[in-house]
């Protein structure tokens, strides 16, 4: 909470001092801060229960996300695809999840074979990206099975996270080598990095405290050359660094570390844990390369996995924290 207060105040602060709009951090805050105690709460009551139907949910979200994104139905803003990939592999996680939660056998196969369903939905929705990360989160899910410590199973995937956004940063500020920019500017469009380069060259200028939340469009010439553009980066670390400085970085950083910790101590067996470690630093890959956590789907989502995998069982089963 003290974290989640930090990244409200300090975009307040920046909002203050650029005459910015906050009101889009304030309410992914308040989504995550929702949405982390009801998986909390629910989670507690019905570890089962609760991840199975947020998957149906997620997956259901994901089908109908037109009707979720910030452009007229009939058309696919930037950033729409990272979002239907972020539901997806939430969606796969919280199966997971639910699965290694029962001890019924019919009933974990059954999860399992929804966790498949959301893998191939992302295949007939056309989703490359979602497909792929819903598959990565059902594999690490099923070698879960076989860890018996979490520090380096969760600090691996942590640092693979890292590594993205170092990357993307990296093709932003042209400082990769010229095989490896070749090879990622053919995976992304030229709209979509030169986000990225305005991004960070904005970024250099007012490192301090940033340019203020919502300004980021107006200070952009790559923005407004489409006319579905939304005024964002489409990458959350080079968001922060543009409109919060370096201290907005610091503070996403912070909360997905916390999270990663908040799993490490949780009173829920290995295989939950790591199994949302896995979704979590999914969506932090694709939150990178996207606009993913500009949808209140998607945050609040996040948060109710991560109270899922930390709630405690009512009935005080689980393995002790660490094992």
């Amino acid at each position: 909470m003290i974290l989640l207060g930090a990244c409200a105040g300090w975009s307040l602060i920046t909002a203050a001092a650029h005459d910015g709009r906050p009101e889009g951090m304030l309410l992914a805050v308040l989504a995550v801060a929702a949405g982390y105690a009801a998986g909390r709460v629910s989670g507690a009551l019905l570890p089962v229960a609760a991840p199975c139907a947020g998957a149906v949910a997620g997956l259901a979200l994901a089908l109908a996300l037109p009707g979720l994104s910030p452009g007229p139905w009939y058309t696919a803003p930037l950033g729409h695809a990272g979002a239907t990939a972020a539901l997806l592999a939430l969606a796969t996680g919280a199966a997971c999840c639910a699965a290694w939660a029962t001890g019924v056998p019919a009933l974990r196969f059954g999860l399992r074979a929804l966790a498949c369903a959301v893998v191939a939905a992302g295949a007939v929705l056309g989703s490359a990206a979602g497909c792929a990360a819903s598959a990565a989160v059902l594999l690490c899910s099923l070698a879960a099975g076989a860890a018996r410590g979490r520090g380096a199973w969760l600090a691996g995937p942590a640092v693979a996270a890292g590594l993205v956004a170092a990357a993307i940063w990296a093709l932003a500020a042209h400082a990769l080598p010229a095989g490896l920019t070749g090879a990622l500017d053919d995976r992304f469009t030229a709209h979509r990095v030169g986000l990225w380069r305005d991004a960070l060259g904005v970024a250099g200028r007012h490192s301090g405290l940033g340019v203020g939340p919502g300004r980021f469009g107006e200070l952009s010439t790559a923005a407004p050359r489409t006319l579905l553009s939304d005024g964002r980066p489409h990458s959350a670390p080079l968001q922060q660094a543009a409109e919060q400085g370096l201290v907005g970085v610091l503070l996403l950083v912070a909360v997905f570390c916390w999270v990663l910790y908040a799993l490490w101590r949780s009173p829920r067996s290995t295989p939950v844990a790591l199994t949302a470690g896995a979704a979590l630093t999914v969506l932090a890959a694709l939150a990178s390369v996207s606009n993913a956590l500009s949808f209140t789907a998607v945050t609040a989502g996040a948060a109710l996995l991560a109270g899922w995998a930390t709630a405690r069982p009512w009935a005080g089963v689980g393995a002790a924290p660490g094992r």
